[in-house]
């Protein structure tokens, strides 16, 4: 099972003790002044209670999370900003285990909406980076092997001869060495960023898919092709700047995504 827990790590070294605020959804503690939000997905693994029903409470491991892994996030903001988060991964993945019975998993750290590393308990040599980025592109869903009339039906108005458009959002998922003392990390947020704007976002951000670009030539323009052709495009690069492409994740709409390899 996986629990999220929402965190604000205050900036004020004399701000008041953390306690439980009124709006737990938003998560706590909370500050009034300025501070850096994160969630912390914490998935553990095991048998459940055969009363109960409950593998762990939840309230456990909300506790173990504000109890063991807040300090450390609240002394790396304030001794070592410019340090690669990721270093702070297997320390964080340690002190939740401490204070939880069941096994721990895996950790998840969302920095913001569009990035998150995590790492495997089984692993604590690599950890695995998401990001999201955007790009605006037109396609007509078209096969030229299926006759007019079988296009119209399979894909309605998406057949329209004039094509539509979507703003899509690509994650892509990248296994990276973790980074060491105090050397910069060999596969990071950089790197993939200028990889992805290199053979993505370049060739296909205010495209006509259908029409401008060859990797959609011969094949239908579906968000599984895409998945598919982002994947084949990044897996490369990715490897030869130290990095392993896990999978990457198209969305079309907000209810409408896939996932290569899946």
């Amino acid at each position: 099972m996986t629990r999220t827990v929402r965190l604000m790590v205050g900036l004020d070294r004399d701000r008041e003790p953390a306690r439980e605020g009124e709006n737990t959804f938003a998560g706590w503690p909370t500050v009034d002044g300025l501070g850096m939000f994160c969630e912390l997905d914490i998935t553990c693994r095991g048998l459940p209670d055969p009363v109960t029903g409950y593998l762990v409470n939840i309230a456990e491991i909300d506790a173990a999370v504000r109890t063991h892994a807040l300090p450390l996030l609240e002394r790396g903001v304030m001794t070592a900003p410019g340090r690669s988060p990721a270093m702070l991964l297997p320390d964080l993945l340690n002190a939740v285990q401490r204070g939880l019975r069941p096994t721990v998993a895996g950790l998840r750290w969302r920095l913001s909406p569009y990035h998150s590393i995590a790492m495997d308990a089984a692993d604590n040599a690599h950890y695995l980076l998401r990001e999201t980025f955007e790009f605006a592109a037109a396609h007509r869903l078209h096969c030229a092997d299926l006759s007019d009339e079988e296009n119209r039906r399979i894909f309605g108005k998406c057949n329209n001869p004039s094509g539509h458009g979507h703003n899509y959002r690509i994650e892509v998922a990248v296994k990276a060495p973790l980074p060491s003392g105090g050397m910069p990390a060999p596969f990071g947020v950089r790197h993939l960023e200028r990889l992805v704007h290199e053979q993505i976002l370049r060739r296909f951000d205010h495209r006509n898919l259908s029409i401008d670009t060859p990797e959609f030539a011969s094949i239908n323009s579906s968000v599984e092709n895409i998945a598919r052709v982002c994947h084949d495009l990044l897996r490369e690069p990715i490897a030869q700047a130290g990095g392993e492409l896990r999978h990457v994740t198209v969305w079309e709409t907000e209810k409408t995504c896939c996932t290569y390899p899946g």
